[in-house]
């Protein structure tokens, strides 16, 4: 497994983040040993969305409005139905998007998350999956939609949904590792 040795990761997330969706990736990058950071709009906690109700909280490392697109080595988009829509309406949640996309660093969303990629305009003519019913939205952004477990484009990584999570954290991982971000196009 590559190490993610001295990188550090943004999970921007809020409220009705899909539980695993935050807490695989969480995971899988601590134990590759990059530095986590849950960052949100708000202090305190976050509640997750486990199946048909809230789920647990998770602790919020960093407030958005405290941190800067500099400090990170990647960014990941958990999904889940409330999350990203309450995210997109958020303009300083979606200038650190585009912030990182532009600095070139990989971005990973799964499910609803590439919501705030549609938001960010950054997938123009890029290969993207999402969860399928965001799909009418993800191709008017420009985006080049495939069913796919795992769709990478230039550091862009998307996953439909929760089952695909385990190739979606190892192509992060290797994404953040090896550095092919610095191939993207802009």
């Amino acid at each position: 497994m590559p190490t993610l040795e001295g990188k550090t990761v943004a999970i921007l997330a809020t409220h009705g983040y899909e539980q695993s969706e935050l807490e695989v990736p969480l995971q899988k990058l601590k134990d590759a040993g990059a530095e986590v950071h849950v960052v949100s709009p708000e202090s305190g906690e976050i509640k997750g969305w486990k199946g048909k109700d809230w789920g647990q909280p998770v602790k919020v490392d960093r407030v958005l409005s405290e941190v800067s697109p500099a400090e990170y080595s990647a960014l990941v988009l958990p999904g889940g139905v409330i999350n990203p829509d309450i995210l997109r309406a958020n303009d300083e949640a979606v200038a650190f998007v585009k912030a990182i996309f532009e600095a070139k660093k990989p971005i990973g969303a799964i499910c609803h998350g590439p919501w705030l990629l549609v938001e960010a305009d950054v997938l123009k003519g890029r290969k993207v999956t999402s969860f399928k019913s965001i799909k009418t939205d993800v191709v008017n952004a420009g985006g080049l939609w495939e069913d796919s477990e795992v769709v990478c484009d230039q550091a862009i990584v998307t996953s439909r949904s929760p089952d695909d999570l385990d190739a979606f954290c190892a192509k992060m991982v290797e994404e953040i590792a090896e550095g092919r971000h610095e191939k993207r196009a802009a």
